[in-house]
């Protein structure tokens, strides 16, 4: 009877510094200006135009010849930021109509070779790391 009084009492005292160490995080809630929602939803559309450039036979081919596994560039451009996802949607923009593939893939080889250098991937064996 001793044990059980004295396992009742351990417990007791776990089950109440478990709750007195709980720390409950406040919720923070504001107003979200129109201009955030536009540019978040600038970003989305930016992304998707790039994606659904990657689905293109011809551009598939052309990054494949170039070693680039087509998975890995959706990947890596999933994984950009939409500042940098602005940029290449605004590269391609200024490219002549018909599409300059070879324009793109070069492009795209060079932000992936960039952040092979700064050691975010990677893809490229030939590229080191910055240290």
């Amino acid at each position: 009877m001793r044990i059980h009084h004295i396992f009742k009492t351990i417990g007791s005292l776990l089950l109440t510094v478990s709750l007195v160490g709980v720390q409950i995080a406040p919720a923070w809630a504001g107003m979200v200006g129109t201009d955030q929602v536009l540019a978040a939803e600038q970003g989305r559309l930016d992304r998707d135009k790039l994606a659904s450039m990657l689905e293109r036979e011809d551009l598939q081919r052309q990054l494949s010849s170039m070693g680039i596994d087509v998975r890995q560039a959706r990947d890596r451009v999933a994984a950009l930021t939409d500042g940098e996802v602005a940029r290449i949607n605004q590269r391609v923009a200024e490219l002549p109509a018909g599409g300059d593939a070879l324009g793109i893939v070069l492009f795209i080889f060079i932000v992936f070779i960039i952040t092979d250098a700064l050691g975010v991937t990677d893809i490229f064996p030939f590229v080191h790391p910055i240290q």
